[in-house]
């Protein structure tokens, strides 16, 4: 074979398989993947412990800037909302540990639960960056994505939490 050949056969075999890394990632409409992490205060954490509860699942990392600018809208509206049905779930992305999300909780004043996401957890979610914010009702199905992080993505949230808590 010579250098186009090789060049197309491996195009084509990107193209062949990057509409099912795009589908792996479950979108609103869909069930919530199963997950199973333990939480940095050492609590085994599934999503059936969020049944019934409006659920925020944060993919974050430590050293992600608009991460720094979604935790603390995410610590109050756990403050605000918490009360009302309102659960936050920060998964970290982090590779070094507990010990940096450890720091990071308390230099953000985090008042939810946080866990290191693992591998399995990232792909079942299909993460390939951060901040990436799931919205999960109730039944246990995904209402919306949030991608990055701007104070519009904030307000938005906001309301949909709102939205969702009314709902009953």
């Amino acid at each position: 074979m010579n250098f186009i050949s090789i060049l197309l056969a491996s195009l084509a075999a990107v193209f062949l398989i990057w509409p099912v890394s795009i589908e792996a990632a479950p979108r609103p409409g869909q069930a919530a993947p199963a997950f199973r992490v333990i939480t940095t205060s050492g609590q085994p954490v599934t999503l059936d412990n969020y049944r019934n509860h409006v659920l925020v699942v944060d993919f974050f990392a430590t050293w992600c800037q608009p991460c720094r600018q979604s935790i603390p809208h995410l610590v109050e509206m756990n403050r605000k909302y918490g009360k009302q049905g309102l659960q936050v779930l920060g998964l970290s992305a982090d590779e070094d540990g507990e010990r940096p999300v450890k720091a990071f909780a308390n230099e953000f004043h985090i008042n939810y639960p946080l866990a290191l996401a693992g591998d399995i957890t990232t792909a079942d979610f299909g993460i390939r960056s951060v901040p990436v914010m799931f919205v999960i009702d109730r039944k246990g199905t995904i209402v919306e994505v949030y991608r990055g992080f701007s104070d519009e993505m904030g307000r938005s949230l906001e309301q949909l939490i709102k939205r969702l808590l009314a709902e009953k």
